[in-house]
């Protein structure tokens, strides 16, 4: 089973890799606030996970340059269990300007709140 899951995995990426979309087009001015706002966030995830790979795909497309945590590596894993108080990925940390954090789960909802927010 973990041989199955390995090659599904790299099969993911490849096509992934393949298959990548081509980042939405914006004003110089707009991508720098854009990219100033996402710092504030940062995607737990897994490489192959094929919903962190959906969610991933999604912000290239809108040209969000999220940074990437892999929620595999022990520090990364226990940061998103006690933030986040579970080790589900893809997880969304969001941190709004008084310091409050949110963590927000399930790729759909993370598009729909990059999409939102940014599109």
């Amino acid at each position: 089973m973990k041989f199955i899951r390995l090659l599904l995995g790299k099969l993911i990426l490849l096509l992934n890799a393949v298959f990548s979309p081509k980042p939405q087009q914006r004003a110089h001015d707009d991508q720098r606030r854009i990219n100033k706002e996402l710092e504030s966030m940062a995607l737990y995830q897994f490489e192959s996970c094929p919903f962190c790979v959906k969610v991933r795909r999604a912000a290239k497309k809108m040209n969000l340059p999220l940074e990437t945590v892999d929620a595999k590596q022990p520090d990364n894993e226990q940061t998103l269990l006690n933030g986040g108080g579970k080790r589900k990925v893809p997880c969304l940390r969001i941190e709004n300007k008084s310091g409050e954090v949110t963590w927000m789960y399930e790729s759909n909802d993370i598009i729909q709140y990059l999409e939102k927010r940014f599109a």
